[in-house]
């Protein structure tokens, strides 16, 4: 009997202990839920809350915090937790404040309710991308203060606005302001994405956005009326190449043979033409123009080269130039980049982090996730763009990694979520990697280079 009552007791302990960490009781999950409930999408993100919210945060981790704005009321909160070596280059944890819009009617939860489900889903716009690393760097930071751990190296951590609208007025001055050179970074670590195996997933590249409108132009005709070259035709013709090119680059990742972020993606973004009326278009009436726009993201490892003639010679006329309007013909084609990011850095290189011994970073990362007893999968190309090309640019190692395994990929997705303990486990891994990081002593090459210059 007394047997029976000690193990009762010793699962009523037990299942408190799992209650207390596994729910909004947790101070952990409450503080997360706390960011995630302020509303910092795009176009009108709450960038003076969330900055009041973070800069309380900093001050329960006795962190040095200033902030400042490269662009009006756009806000960087940029922490410091000094180093005993100042000397060494800095570690920059890196994320951005801001996320895409929503659709609540499309949601099973408020978008920004951050409501805990009974598996431990936290549903919020942000819990992936990427609100949960921003907390995770913080909470890893407490739990290593806590530990009485020391940095050697100073430690970073930025909150930079507009990253979902191209970061230009957030990582891109950060990047290029007095602020940042004075920070003496070595490497920075930005987001990832989340990892439906087991798997953590890093990211040492990210593909290029190349956005691309055509414009085709040509006489209009009747409804019923046939002939060559219209403008409609002659766009038509510019889509199934793109359409043929697309499906040849498609292959390559079903068969295997290439990951997503190795190929050449062209998405069409919108198509437009028709001649309106007050009720719709004119039925009988084919338009004299007609435009598609197309969204192209170039991997680093591309022959951009190649590409350039392709879009020159088959998805537009070879006789067109593709950044400016030439009219050789009354009937014709144009097409005019509306953003096209190089896939080469500063110093005429391609925008690639090394993931070889050239790069103890790296090499530092793969032995922290798997001393925080975590798998870490091959190394990717980043399908899409992140702020960290604009340190890439810069010639500084940038590595992308969120810590999510198990998880569905829901980044600008309705119901996007994240489980409570795959959020609390990836606190461990980063307190694994920022110890690691932060202990680092020995100067690389590039360091002492930089330092020199």
């Amino acid at each position: 009997m007394k047997t029976n009552f000690v193990l009762l007791l010793q699962i009523f302990f037990f299942l408190y202990l799992f209650h207390f960490t596994n729910s909004s009781s947790s101070p952990i999950i409450s503080r997360f839920q706390e960011y995630l409930q302020i509303n910092t999408s795009q176009p009108f993100p709450d960038y003076k809350k969330v900055t009041t919210f973070l800069l309380s945060q900093a001050q329960s981790l006795s962190l040095v915090s200033q902030t400042f704005e490269l662009a009006k009321n756009k806000p960087i909160v940029l922490l410091k937790w000094p180093g005993s070596n100042p000397y060494l280059p800095s570690i920059l944890l890196y994320s951005h404040t801001d996320v895409v819009p929503s659709e609540p009617e499309k949601w099973s939860r408020p978008p920004f309710g951050a409501h805990l489900d009974s598996e431990g889903n936290i549903f919020a716009r942000g819990s992936q991308d990427m609100k949960c690393v921003g907390m995770q760097y913080l909470e890893a930071i407490r739990k290593l203060k806590a530990g009485g751990f020391q940095p050697v190296r100073t430690v970073y951590v930025a909150f930079a606005p507009d990253e979902e609208i191209g970061g230009h007025d957030g990582a891109e001055k950060f990047a290029e302001s007095d602020v940042f050179k004075n920070m003496n970074v070595g490497v920075v670590l930005d987001e990832g994405l989340a990892s439906p195996s087991e798997n953590y997933r890093a990211f040492y590249a990210e593909r290029c956005p190349w956005w691309l409108v055509i414009k085709a132009r040509g006489a209009p005709g009747h409804g019923a009326k046939l002939y060559d070259n219209s403008a409609m035709e002659n766009l038509f013709k510019s889509i199934e190449s793109v359409k043929r090119f697309r499906g040849s680059q498609f292959d390559l990742v079903k068969a295997g043979l290439k990951g997503e972020g190795e190929v050449i993606s062209v998405n069409m973004a919108f198509l437009k033409a028709g001649t309106p009326s007050p009720t719709g278009f004119i039925m009988n009436l084919q338009p004299s123009e007609a435009e598609a726009s197309f969204d192209i993201r170039v991997p680093p490892t591309a022959n951009t080269e190649a590409l350039e003639r392709r879009i020159a010679e088959e998805w537009a006329a070879a006789s067109r130039n593709m950044t400016f309007e030439v009219i050789l013909l009354p009937i014709q084609i144009i097409s005019t980049f509306k953003q096209k990011t190089s896939v080469h850095d500063k110093f005429g290189k391609p925008i690639i982090t090394a993931t070889d011994i050239s790069n103890p970073w790296w090499s530092l990362l793969e032995e922290a996730v798997k001393n925080a007893n975590g798998k870490l999968g091959k190394p990717e190309i980043f399908p899409a763009s992140t702020d960290a090309r604009y340190f890439r640019e810069r010639g500084l190692p940038a590595i992308g990694f969120s810590p999510m395994a198990n998880t569905p990929i829901l980044l600008h997705d309705h119901n996007e979520l994240l489980n409570q303990a795959e959020y609390l486990k990836g606190i461990d891994i980063y307190e694994s990697i920022i110890k690691a990081y932060a202990s680092y002593v020995q100067h690389t090459k590039e360091e002492i280079s930089r330092d020199e210059l």
